[in-house]
């Protein structure tokens, strides 16, 4: 496989007016965007503390930093107005969701889109599920259990009976049928532990982890792919796939100076306390640090917020985020897919640092994807 043949996807339009959600999945249809996807979040990454214009130019524009239509919902309405584009949750989870209900949830959607829905999904964001009352207890086994659970459900015929350590089914039924016959919706794990990334070969049909450094993701992949034939199953049954944060611009040295800006160290603090040992630092919110699982933003004020960002090496930034000129991440995309990487979701950030870089960088990314499409 060359570079030619990797799919490219985008992430979805998440803020009012609902208009634009439509109107921006069909031109990034029109453009050649093989896929689009919906973070399942209540509660965004940035603290609405440093949510200020002096910091945040986009704050003059958008009110919050935790604006976010319901994944599921807008997909449906998407799915109705485009024909080929491939949708996804990027991911959603089983805390907030039984998985009877993600079961159901997925199998309409398939049917709604006519074949395209991927339900993306992972152990879940503390942000997301401790504020609201619910418990972020065991995530990796409660995200193994709901894969199986949705599997069970979906497969078998009649009644499921199941003894879980989180669930219970007793006479239940999932008769529904998928779209295509016995083309289940493909389920793509957002694995970065060693754990999940063994429960994504096992029970998952993808990989889907945050861009991380090449070395890392081969070894990630490798994981994978053993767990899968450890479990029967071929590793070409796993689509090995990846999310990127993208700093992009036609001169390398403003990547640098977007990268060292407040709003994209914001980014880079959501990352686990290994990702700064491996360079040689630690993490700005605490030794041993791990956001995914007990970082809350809107628990922070804007002191402390801010000095954390002082801490937060550029380097780090450049290792977790992809960064460069459009030459640049061409060349970084064609080493992963070399690696295995067949499916990149590409999230333009560059503007959070610089808004004025709007329309310069979506220009520099509609370069790497004419450049991916031939």
């Amino acid at each position: 496989m060359d570079i030619h043949e990797l799919r490219v996807g985008t992430p979805g339009t998440i803020l009012p007016p609902f208009e634009n959600v439509i109107k921006h999945a069909r031109k990034a249809e029109e453009q050649g965007y093989d896929s689009a996807w919906w973070p399942d979040h209540l509660m965004g990454w940035i603290p609405e503390s440093i949510w200020t214009p002096d910091i945040a130019e986009i704050a003059a524009r958008q009110k919050s930093p935790h604006t976010y239509f319901e994944s599921l919902t807008t997909i449906a309405a998407v799915a109705c107005h485009t024909s080929r584009l491939l949708m996804g949750t990027s991911v959603t989870e089983c805390f907030r969701r039984h998985p009877a209900m993600l079961a159901q949830a997925a199998l309409t959607l398939d049917h709604i889109s006519k074949g395209r829905f991927i339900l993306g999904i992972g152990a879940g964001e503390y942000e997301n599920i401790e504020p609201y009352g619910i418990n972020y207890e065991k995530p990796a086994s409660r995200l193994e259990e709901a894969l199986t659970l949705i599997r069970l459900l979906w497969e078998s015929e009649g009644k499921v009976n199941y003894d879980g350590a989180f669930w219970r089914l007793r006479d239940a039924v999932l008769t529904l049928e998928p779209y295509r016959e016995g083309r289940y919706p493909p389920i793509w794990v957002a694995a970065h532990g060693k754990r999940t990334m063994r429960i994504a070969g096992r029970l998952g049909d993808g990989w889907f982890p945050t861009y991380m450094p090449l070395q890392n993701y081969k070894e990630g992949l490798r994981i994978v792919q053993d767990a899968a034939r450890e479990a029967g199953r071929s590793p070409e049954e796993i689509t090995p796939a990846m999310w990127c944060y993208v700093v992009i611009d036609k001169e390398a040295e403003e990547c640098k100076r977007v990268l060292a800006s407040p709003m994209i160290k914001a980014f880079a603090l959501t990352l686990p306390y290994q990702a700064y040992e491996e360079a040689g630092y630690q993490h700005p919110l605490g030794y041993k640090s791990v956001p995914f699982a007990d970082y809350v933003p809107t628990r922070y004020s804007r002191e402390r917020v801010l000095a954390a960002l002082e801490k937060v090496p550029v380097e780090v930034c450049e290792r977790y985020i992809l960064n460069g000129t459009p030459d640049d991440i061409i060349k970084a995309l064609e080493d992963y897919v070399k690696v295995g990487l067949k499916h990149v979701v590409l999230w333009n950030i560059t503007f959070f640092g610089d808004l004025k870089k709007v329309r310069s960088s979506f220009n520099a990314m509609a370069k790497v994807l004419e450049y991916i499409k031939g």
